[in-house]
């Protein structure tokens, strides 16, 4: 089956006929007949669903479905590592995620490494000594830099390490990541896989013999996933290849219509051929995604009056929804950083970052030159 299908097709409940997953809103499960599920922290059928989706969705052997994207990071990297042990990020990376593996794990004994931004330096980086497990962002956070996986899995492949890729961003329409050679695909399953901008959940997708391991952690740490949040995410894929066509479309025509604005110094794309990373885009990318950022001319005052005087676009600290939403990631996505930290990484004071819904691409334009204007 092809993507707009599996997105849709659900299994008919035997017996019920019910056509579409039921919400399992229970705890416990009768005994000896429910032996497969037994608690709902540690299995229920809504959320099992979910997770074959995901593994349907990515080409995978198995998937699991988590509490939220973070939740999905944190398991599978608590499952995989221990102390001693050699981690490889790259530095332009969502806040939550780069702190993540540069505080806490760093504090329980493991060794993080991080590389600077693009894909030569971190595959340079892979290359210098053995790391047990390589975390990127397929497409970077807030930059939209482009790692090429292809080339990055052969390398941690001969080191023998493993690869997990967030692929958020991307989502399985427009890259699948196993298929490059990764081990473990992550997703904040709250932003594009939802879809509508009401629900936390992530989920992992990958080998078996790895995501066995991490499934048995999520019982244990229960960064389990509500049935309720399940059947809402389930929900949503149903129409992920339709948004994401529209999606895609609507943000490459925004990104032409930015790069040649006057009041708009720099906008990052991988689908304008401009952007640093536009050839491996076009290589490991089907399509090249929703989220652009740009820097508005002057300073973090400016932006923050351009994204206060949207009337379309809302500003807000999420992405990935039917709904237009922008963000000053300075102040709000990568807050935790520090002004060194950005600065390593290029996020400026005057970056903001977009998130292409599936509105009218005309209404969106003009809302963006309309706020664009009231700056000098």
């Amino acid at each position: 089956m092809r993507d707009a299908t599996k997105s849709v097709k659900e299994d008919i409940d035997e017996i019920t006929g019910a056509i579409t997953t039921p919400i399992y809103q229970t705890t416990a499960y009768l005994y000896p007949e429910g032996e497969k599920y037994r608690y709902s922290r540690e299995a229920n059928p809504t959320v099992l669903e979910l997770a074959k989706k995901i593994a349907e969705l990515e080409n995978a052997e198995i998937g699991i479905a988590f509490s939220s994207g973070m939740g999905a990071i944190s398991t599978t990297a608590l499952s995989l590592l221990k102390p001693n042990n050699r981690v490889l990020v790259h530095r332009d990376m969502f806040g939550r995620s780069y702190r993540f593996f540069t505080d806490y794990l760093r504090s329980w004994g493991v060794n993080v490494d991080a590389s600077f931004p693009g894909s030569n330096n971190i595959i340079e980086m892979a290359k210098s000594k053995k790391y047990d497990f390589v975390f990127v962002e397929s497409i970077t956070n807030p930059l939209l830099r482009v790692i090429d996986i292809f080339e990055l899995s052969k390398v941690v492949k001969e080191q023998g390490g493993i690869l997990a890729v967030d692929s958020t961003f991307s989502t399985p329409i427009n890259q699948k990541p196993l298929e490059l050679g990764a081990d473990i695909v992550i997703h904040s399953a709250s932003k594009f896989l939802a879809g509508h901008n009401d629900v936390i959940a992530g989920l992992a997708a990958g080998y078996s013999k790895h995501l066995n391991v991490v499934d048995q952690m999520r019982r244990t740490l229960g960064t389990s996933l509500d049935p309720h949040a399940a059947y809402l995410t389930l929900r949503g894929i149903k129409t992920l290849k339709i948004r994401m066509d529209v999606i895609n479309r609507n943000a490459e025509q925004i990104a032409e219509f930015l790069e040649g604005h006057t009041k708009v110094a720099k906008v990052y794309y991988p689908g304008l051929k401009s952007h640093v990373d536009y050839e491996i885009a076009k290589k490991v990318l089907k399509g090249f995604g929703g989220v652009l950022s740009f820097e508005v001319r002057g300073n973090q005052e400016n932006a923050l009056k351009v994204m206060k005087s949207l009337k379309l676009i809302i500003p807000a600290q999420t992405l990935g929804g039917v709904n237009s939403v922008i963000s000053h990631p300075a102040t709000m996505s990568h807050r935790t950083l520090s002004l060194e930290e950005r600065k390593v990484v290029g996020i400026s004071d005057s970056l903001l970052r977009l998130s292409v819904g599936i509105e009218d691409v005309n209404d969106l334009i003009e809302d963006l030159d309309r706020a664009l204007s009231t700056i000098y």
